[in-house]
C-alpha cells in the first residue's frame, strides 16, 4: 500500500475523532431542577418564571425564581448580567449554567415569549 494513503487515512481518522470529541463536549443537556441540583456540570434548565426578578446595579446581577411545571419545584436563579429586555413578556426561560451554593448560576438566559401568531382570547 502506498504510504501517502496510510498517512492521509491516519490524518482523516485523527480529525474525525477530534471533531467528535469537540462536538460532544459542547452539548449541554436539558435537565429538571432536581437533576440540576444533583449534577455539578453545565446544564440547560427550562421553566416558567415565577416573578419579575430583581436587578442589582452595584453587582450587575439579575435574580429571579424559576419553577418546574412538571414537578412544581422552584429554584433561585442568579444571572451575571442585566435583565433581558423581553423578560416581562416571557412565558418560559431557559437558563444555561450550573447549580452552586444553593442557587442556579446562569451564564446565559434564553427568553421564550409567546408567539405573535397565537390566537388571542376571543374572536369577533
Amino acid at each position: 500500500m502506498n504510504p501517502k494513503y496510510i498517512v492521509g487515512g491516519l490524518i482523516i481518522v485523527v480529525f474525525t475523532v477530534w471533531a467528535a470529541v469537540s462536538f460532544n463536549s459542547s452539548l449541554t443537556p436539558y435537565v429538571s431542577i432536581k437533576e440540576a441540583k444533583e449534577r455539578g456540570d453545565v446544564v440547560q434548565l427550562k421553566g416558567a418564571r415565577l416573578d419579575q426578578g430583581a436587578f442589582n446595579i452595584q453587582t450587575n446581577m439579575f435574580t429571579f425564581q424559576l419553577g418546574d411545571e412538571a414537578s412544581g419545584e422552584q429554584i433561585h436563579v442568579i444571572y451575571d448580567g442585566p435583565k433581558p429586555g423581553n423578560f416581562d413578556q416571557a412565558t418560559h426561560v431557559v437558563c444555561v449554567g450550573r447549580y452552586e451554593d444553593g442557587a442556579f448560576h446562569a451564564t446565559d438566559l434564553l427568553v421564550k415569549c409567546p408567539s405573535k401568531y397565537q390566537e388571542e382570547g376571543t374572536k369577533i
